[in-house]
């Protein structure tokens, strides 16, 4: 198998994933992609994409026949899930087709928040109390015990997407009514004020190989919620909470079951106690243009080896990863007024990346001092805010 190439269908609902495509290409396989019909025209790496599968909807059974067909002349050999909304999918889909990679069961704790609460408390990992909502009096129990305010969530959406804050018993019954049939797909944890911190990693046979530890600035919630300017920044290494969460993610994945590839995952720091709790993973790449920032701080482009990682596994050969580097980077990203904001006015060397999309402004600066990094972030974030910023409110999908 080593010599002959690998047929890799690349699964995603979203326009992302290029670089991943780019490097499986590069390691010689056959690269597939399945998407939607509606983002044909996106900017895909078709140099490196020998053939591509459209959608118009995602049925599950439609999906299955057709990849059936396909797979007649088409010997596939993984299947890979480039977004957080397709991984449960595809997991169904390696099930039927008996295809190596991770199946439903595992999917579900980096899918399913309330399967990640429930299995990393059952494996030690520190998280904030919660309950399900499917039994009233666990629900009466809880909002009992555990002293308000508290967040409503989705148990399958990505991110901030449909969090609510709670801050009476009475008020999360009345969204627990109005939720109706639907209550069963959320959950109801204590919100605990702090800083949150993100996690992007490498696995493989079972271990981290890489992960580097970075903090979101404002956090995801502010953001989604208050229209705010989202940043981020590399973490101080080999700091106390550096390595505390970076054994945490270790910890984490060893739970979950992951055995190879990449993830993104996210822990709080308590304000009022320092202590880290679990909040959430994915078996994916980080959005947002994390996945930039990590790779101008450490030199490690986690889309292109998380490739690189699939491939040498399936064909049993050794995976070695890059030289990584420990500068420190950080990134601020907001909606603009402006279609094409013309950001010539900010000049400092240290800036290695900006952002080219409608109505969007976006930087990454890189440099060996966090000190200068987070100097940098904050002159920007006000500079943006004052001349460029726009907000939207977000998306409503809790109800």
């Amino acid at each position: 198998m080593p010599n002959q190439p690998l047929n890799i269908l690349c699964i995603t609902t979203y326009h992302k994933g290029m670089d991943f495509m780019k490097s499986c290409k590069a390691e010689g396989n056959n690269v597939y992609l399945l998407t939607k019909k509606k983002l044909e025209n996106e900017v895909w790496p078709w140099e490196s994409i020998d053939d591509v599968f459209y959608i118009e909807k995602w049925d599950q059974n439609d999906v299955v026949k057709g990849i059936a067909y396909k797979f007649r002349e088409i010997k596939f050999d993984r299947f890979v899930a480039l977004d957080d909304f397709d991984v449960e999918k595809v997991a169904m889909l390696r099930e039927h087709f008996r295809m190596a990679g991770m199946g439903r069961t595992t999917a579900h704790y980096f899918r399913d928040k309330l399967a990640m609460r429930m299995k990393a408390k059952e494996e030690g990992v520190n998280v904030p109390e919660f309950t399900s909502l499917f039994h009233n009096q666990d629900i009466n129990d809880y909002a009992d015990k555990v002293s308000p305010p508290w967040l409503l969530k989705p148990r399958m959406e990505a991110s901030a997407t449909g969090i609510k804050k709670i801050q009476t018993k009475d008020e999360l019954w009345q969204i627990i009514d109005e939720l109706g049939d639907e209550r069963d797909n959320y959950l109801v944890e204590k919100f605990a004020p702090g800083d949150v911190y993100h996690v992007d990693g490498l696995n493989l046979d079972g271990k981290v190989i890489f992960s580097r530890v970075s903090k979101y600035l404002d956090t995801p919630f502010e953001v989604a919620h208050g229209g705010g300017i989202f940043r981020s920044a590399t973490c101080e290494i080999g700091s106390k909470v550096e390595k505390g969460l970076a054994k945490m993610n270790a910890d984490v994945m060893k739970a979950f079951g992951m055995q190879f590839g990449a993830s993104h995952t996210e822990f709080i720091q308590s304000k009022a106690t320092g202590e880290l709790f679990f909040l959430e993973t994915s078996s994916r790449v980080g959005g947002a243009n994390l996945a930039e920032m990590v790779e101008l701080a450490s030199g490690v482009n986690l889309w292109a080896e998380w490739a690189r990682i699939e491939s040498k596994t399936l064909k049993k050969e050794k995976y070695t990863l890059p030289k990584v580097s420990n500068k420190y980077a950080g990134i601020v990203v907001s909606l603009s007024r402006y279609e094409h904001p013309d950001t010539s006015s900010f000049i400092d060397k240290e800036i290695m990346w900006r952002m080219n999309k409608k109505w969007h402004i976006g930087l990454i600066v890189v440099s060996d001092s966090s000190e200068r990094v987070l100097e940098l972030l904050d002159a920007y974030t006000k500079c943006i805010s004052e001349e460029f910023h726009a907000s939207l409110p977000a998306p409503d999908k809790s109800l």
